[in-house]
């Protein structure tokens, strides 16, 4: 049977190639977003507009794509997020609560809805998280608190549903070239300073991050669960040679 995988926050640089390399897999793709004009272009059976920052988004994207496509999707890409690069002293309450919302309310929302759809049955499931979780970055706290939780709601879920068949893993991707970052890198200092933090050196593609992505929803990842894969050349884990 063809696989069915819903992607939240589709209409981004990870989320949009994630689709395009699950479709050519041969999975019946249903994407999310909340503006139906910038998931026209994006490869998927069906698109659905919904914002699944609540319960009640979450729940209807996924009776969306039940009704759609006959089923409840066995995989699920939770892609949504968004950044704020603020010292904590100068991050306003209704930002703060604005990068909770949306990236981790709407992490929480969705994989409770996911689960309740799946009725007991197994799947795999993967979340983006940041390298800003992972170490210190500073001017990140907002979005780290955020980006923590999400790793941490990975984990926990992954203990309570893997004796379901229920695989639950996030990536932590370091600073990568989508629509979220383009007004940062298009400055050429800003772009190879931020090239040179990283011990591979660059700036990594929206389809790299993917590629992680799609393996851990496939079975080559069959017995990775409560996992957080850093997808960052290096940056958490590794420090270059001084030359």
């Amino acid at each position: 049977m063809t696989a069915i995988a819903l992607i939240t926050g589709a209409s981004g640089g990870i989320g949009r190639a994630l689709a395009c390399q699950l479709h050519a897999q041969g999975c019946r793709v249903a994407v999310v977003g909340r503006d139906a004009g910038r998931l026209l272009d994006v490869e998927a059976a069906v698109r659905i507009v919904a914002d699944t920052t609540s319960p009640e988004g979450a729940a209807l994207a996924l009776a969306a794509c039940q009704e759609a496509l006959g089923a409840a999707p066995t995989l699920l890409a939770h892609c949504v997020g968004s950044t704020l690069i603020a010292p904590l002293h100068r991050t306003r309450v209704d930002a703060y609560r604005e990068v909770m919302r949306v990236n981790l309310d709407s992490a929480v929302f969705m994989l409770q809805a996911w689960i309740g759809a799946l009725q007991g049955g197994p799947g795999a499931a993967v979340f983006a998280s940041s390298v800003v979780a992972r170490v210190g970055v500073a001017n990140h706290e907002a979005i780290a608190a955020a980006k923590g939780g999400v790793e941490a709601l990975v984990r926990s879920a992954a203990a309570t549903y893997a004796s379901q068949g229920l695989r639950v893993n996030a990536v932590a991707p370091g600073m990568t070239e989508t629509p979220m970052t383009a007004g940062m890198l298009k400055m050429p200092a800003m772009r190879e300073g931020a090239a040179r933090q990283y011990p591979l050196g660059g700036v990594q593609t929206a389809e790299q991050v993917a590629d992680v992505m799609a393996w851990l929803l496939g079975a080559g990842a069959a017995r990775l669960t409560g996992q957080v894969i850093a997808v960052d050349g290096g940056f958490t884990t590794v420090r270059p040679l001084v030359k």
